[in-house]
């Protein structure tokens, strides 16, 4: 059994919550920013006290934080990347290195990896935020990103339904998979990197298994409407799910079963399309971000027996 409570609603945002993300070094940290242009930070201990942290012209789908130093990556739609200190609020850089939206971002050692509305995927120097290489498999929007290091590969989700897997090192392509009948909007590696999840515009849960040359291993119609975002919970026991019908899903990540359904009639839910997940290891809360412009905070207690 899983008991959910909504313990609370996070407000400040004048547009659509587009994305959520996690502090480095504070579990109890996190960012969101969405159509509005305003990043704000939040504490999952204080979390009525919203700060503002930046605004931006343009939409903001992705953020990133950098592991080392206490800056945060913004990526403003059709203007590229800015680099905030977040102690001082300060604009410490900012390149323009694409005229398209942006949709998400990663770094891995090095490099920040970036996935473009052109179809490009641009492979940055992390630090100096110079573009090395891009590589251009498709000319459809690049959606997502997923990185494997136990296996060294690079998994991009496309708006040609496809998902496209790369060497993290060379960033040769090893496999284009025809994978959803729409647009795939998030992917996720497994903890142990055995699977790679795929959630898409047409509502289906993709389970891949990575060891098997990425082998169908099970298609699951997870929701009513488009699958936006998945993500692990800390303990990797579970992962979530979250869609344009307005609920979230708490599935079995050694099952693939569903366990529990979040939505707006028995958990007074949102009300419009879930675009964002972050699962915090501050108590195993789950945050979530939406078009109805708030951000909900769960508090999910497994009973185990």
């Amino acid at each position: 059994m899983i008991q959910v409570n909504k313990i609370n609603t996070l407000s400040g945002h004048r547009d659509c919550v587009y994305t959520l993300e996690q502090a480095v070094a504070a579990p109890r940290r996190f960012f969101s920013a969405g159509g509005d242009g305003i990043v704000a930070s939040w504490d999952l201990e204080k979390p009525e006290i919203g700060d503002l942290i930046a605004k931006v012209p343009n939409s903001i789908y992705a953020l990133c934080a950098e592991p080392l130093g206490n800056n945060l990556l913004i990526a403003q739609n059709f203007e590229g990347i800015h680099r905030i200190d977040l102690e001082q609020k300060k604009e410490l850089k900012s390149v323009k290195i694409t005229k398209a939206a942006i949709f998400d971002m990663k770094i891995h050692q090095d490099e920040l990896i970036v996935a473009c509305g052109d179809g490009r995927v641009l492979i940055l120097d992390s630090a100096l935020l110079a573009v090395k290489k891009y590589l251009a498999a498709s000319d459809k929007s690049a959606r997502c990103i997923a990185i494997s290091p136990r296996h060294s590969e690079l998994a991009v989700g496309y708006s040609d339904d496809c998902i496209r897997i790369f060497d993290l090192e060379n960033k040769q392509l090893k496999y284009t998979i025809q994978a959803h009948k729409n647009s795939v909007f998030t992917l996720a590696y497994s903890p142990n990197e055995d699977f790679l999840l795929s959630g898409s515009r047409d509502a289906h849960l993709k389970i891949w298994d990575v060891q098997q040359k990425y082998h169908l291993q099970e298609s699951i119609i997870a929701h009513m409407y488009a699958l936006n975002h998945l993500v692990y919970s800390p303990d990797g026991l579970h992962f979530a799910t979250a869609s344009m019908d307005k609920s979230i899903k708490i599935w079995d990540s050694h099952t693939f079963k569903l366990c529990k359904v979040i939505d707006r009639a028995r958990h007074a839910g949102h009300g419009t399309s879930i675009n964002k997940l972050l699962w915090s290891a501050h108590r195993q809360q789950l945050i979530s971000g939406s078009d109805d412009r708030l951000i909900s905070v769960w508090q999910l207690d497994f009973d185990e027996h």
